[in-house]
């Protein structure tokens, strides 16, 4: 007799996990994760403002609008209102489409703010949302994302994009978190978010590429909502014969969900990127900037730019012209021209524009990659050649990383530059200093009130 397919295996992982999930409390989290939350919430709201006038959001923004709806939630920086799960799917977008965001490494590579937060700010403008709320939520969502993403550990092998798949497990969980659910109705919201996972990496370089974290953010949302409502899911969506650990992955690892859970704090562990591009050429960016200011070579004397780094980064970014900024912020030759040409690699240095400058296209075809599998995923070598003289730089941890943190001061400098031409000096400030106190609010509709 054939056995079903989706049988219960009775191993427990996804209702442990949401068990975890719905009964977690604000008290349980140190001082380290409470400090990491206001951290995120500061850089995520940074990108977003960064990100609010993109040519992709306003595509977007338009078909919503043409469609019609209610306007009860904030689509933030843009003087507008659109549906609850609207708003979170824009606002999921806005902060990704700079590819400026968090990243967590810690097994995976996951920006889980894009997600998450804009889930929280939409149904935060249904009922009451203290400040500590929306940090234990946010914090629960790192717990479910990246756990989950640990099962299965070739999902990104196999061509997903974990913003777009682990992202939506981690919006169900903030979200379920805030609308209360117990422990069944969590184990529900896990499994409907999970049948709704999606995202490809075959979009990158493309406006689908941040679409997948508003998808997942609006799609958690959604997860949320209905298993409030008792509509329910397979108990086993990550551990199931036919659940995610095993149909996204090669290899499945659940039992890997559960190790550690409530000893540690996966947001602990997130990291935050100085550079506007994917967070595994930030190592070689590093590298390429260290060599030209210490070499201090002129342009017209560099003969070839080389590069040494973990296989996963040249994997993703082999693009070698690209045309434009979306292309470049996955393409490593421009990226170590426009280290090494503007000593820099912000918002300016992945424009078109530049993507399309004669000097930056000139040296990209200079620069040769080469992988080492020591190498961690963090590390990267450059060397930069003259006729006559070399010079090189190695990079053992990546600025931004765990290992080799941003400070406070370095945050703060960060989100001032992508708040201030927005918003302008006084409100940016404004905004940085609610965050700061976040775990103060009452009501965390007073911080999106000030980012309408």
């Amino acid at each position: 007799m054939l056995e079903y397919s989706a049988s219960n295996l009775h191993l427990g992982i996804t209702s442990s996990l949401a068990k975890f999930l719905s009964e977690a409390q604000f008290s349980d989290l140190d001082e380290t994760a409470v400090h990491a939350g206001k951290r995120g919430v500061l850089d995520w709201l940074g990108c977003a403002m960064a990100g609010s006038g993109h040519p992709t959001l306003s595509k977007l923004i338009d078909t919503l609008v043409d469609l019609g709806g209610a306007r009860n939630a904030t689509v933030l920086f843009r003087n507008l209102k659109l549906g609850t799960i609207e708003a979170a799917l824009v606002n999921g977008q806005m902060g990704h489409v700079l590819d400026y965001d968090d990243t967590h490494m810690g097994g995976v590579v996951l920006h889980n703010s894009s997600p998450t937060l804009p889930a929280i700010f939409a149904l935060a403008e249904r009922q009451t949302v203290s400040g500590r709320d929306l940090l234990i939520a946010y914090a629960l969502a790192f717990e479910a994302g990246v756990r989950t993403g640990q099962a299965a550990p070739d999902h990104r092998k196999c061509g997903w994009h974990l913003t777009g798949t682990l992202g939506t497990f981690a919006a169900a969980t903030a979200t379920g978190r805030l609308l209360g659910l117990d422990a069944e109705k969590m184990t529900y919201a896990l499994g409907i978010a999970g049948t709704q996972v999606s995202g490809m990496q075959q979009n990158r370089g493309t406006s689908c590429k941040s679409f997948h974290a508003g998808r997942a953010a609006s799609n958690g949302l959604l997860a949320a909502l209905l298993a409030q409502r008792g509509f329910d899911s397979s108990g086993e969506i990550i551990e199931g014969k036919r659940g995610f650990a095993r149909i996204y992955s090669t290899t499945a690892r659940p039992e890997l969900v559960l190790e550690g859970i409530g000893t540690r704090w996966e947001i602990s562990r997130n990291g935050h990127k100085p550079y506007a591009c994917g967070v595994l050429l930030h190592p070689a960016i590093d590298a390429v900037i260290k060599v030209s200011r210490e070499s201090n070579i002129e342009l017209s004397q560099v003969e070839a730019i080389e590069l040494k780094a973990h296989p996963d980064a040249v994997l993703i970014t082999g693009l070698v012209d690209p045309k434009t900024g979306l292309q470049s912020k996955f393409s490593i030759s421009h990226t170590a021209a426009v280290a090494f040409i503007d000593r820099a690699a912000g918002i300016m240095q992945y424009s078109d524009k530049r993507a399309l400058s004669p000097d930056v296209a000139a040296l990209r075809q200079k620069v040769s990659v080469s992988t080492d599998e020591t190498f961690g995923k963090d590390q990267a070598w450059a060397t930069v050649r003259t006729r006559d003289r070399s010079f090189e730089a190695r990079i053992e941890h990546a600025t931004g990383t765990v290992d080799n943190p941003m400070s406070d001061a370095d945050m703060e400098a960060k989100f001032l530059g992508n708040a201030v031409p927005t918003v302008g000096e006084e409100r940016a400030r404004a905004i940085s200093e609610k965050v700061w106190q976040i775990d103060h609010l009452a009501d965390v509709r007073e911080l999106i009130d000030l980012c309408a």
